[in-house]
């Protein structure tokens, strides 16, 4: 079994570690973009170009499935990637757990980048299956990129101002950006409030790799052996993962997997 991830950073580790708790025998692909990231500024246009270009070569390595393991480049490049790749190679994008967290029932909020807050795509995800919960949506400028640089100062600083934002009544946030998923536990950490219940946080990344494993007919199998390889492919050549993913638990538990030949 071969399961590709494409993302222009490591945003991708946190669906990649689901992948790899799921069925550590799987061969991973991780397709990453340092020549043209960050994406999130960039046109659709561009970023369709772009997000198209790092899927081929993950494509190249014939993986049974590939998942796109970033919001952003799901809500610009999803229909053209399933356009150019589908039914030959089943494409899965990440979209924010906003269902899951309404079924919760209380106030939500959604820590997303501030070009997807307040966005035609987001609105309409709320209105679809918020089912009447009230939502607050949380802009949260530079989380992304200091979690892409492992950069704890600015980590803190940006987990911070978000946290200001969110009303003290949320019981519930979603992490609709795959690199906040990697620093959860601080984002949990500065929303709980004193005396109240924990706070739920809902990520995509389990419920993605799932899907994935679904859309290949294959069944989850934590038990088996693990075997799996890793190959890293950066703009398309041959790599390792970026020295800061290892700041966080999800590189590291891929770290000693021996990179395909």
């Amino acid at each position: 079994m071969k399961i590709a991830l494409m993302d222009s950073g490591i945003g991708l580790l946190a669906a990649t570690a689901a992948v790899r708790r799921l069925r550590p025998d799987a061969d991973l692909i991780l397709s990453l973009d340092p020549d043209g990231m960050p994406w999130g500024p960039r046109t659709p246009e561009d970023l369709t170009e772009r997000a198209l270009a790092v899927a081929g070569a993950a494509a190249a390595h014939r993986p049974d499935v590939l998942i796109v393991g970033c919001n952003t480049a799901t809500v610009h490049a999803l229909p053209a990637l399933r356009a150019r790749l589908e039914p030959a190679l089943p494409v899965i994008g990440t979209v924010p757990a906003i269902k899951p967290a309404a079924a919760g029932g209380g106030p939500v909020a959604i820590w997303a980048t501030p070009a997807t807050t307040g966005s035609p795509y987001q609105r309409g995800l709320i209105e679809q299956f918020a089912d009447g919960a009230t939502v607050t949506e949380v802009p949260c400028p530079g989380l992304a990129d200091a979690v892409e640089h492992a950069d704890e100062n600015a980590v803190t600083a940006a987990v911070a101002a978000a946290a200001a934002l969110t009303p003290d009544v949320v019981t519930t946030v979603v992490l609709g950006c795959t690199h906040y998923e990697l620093v959860a536990e601080r984002i949990r950490a500065a929303v709980q409030r004193p005396g109240a219940p924990r706070l739920v946080l809902h990520g995509s990344a389990g419920a993605v790799a799932a899907q994935a494993l679904r859309r290949i007919g294959a069944r989850p199998d934590p038990g088996a052996p693990a075997e799996g390889t890793l190959t890293v492919l950066l703009s398309g050549r041959a790599g390792a993962l970026p020295a800061p993913a290892l700041a966080y638990d999800e590189g590291r538990l891929l770290r000693a997997v021996t990179p395909a030949r």
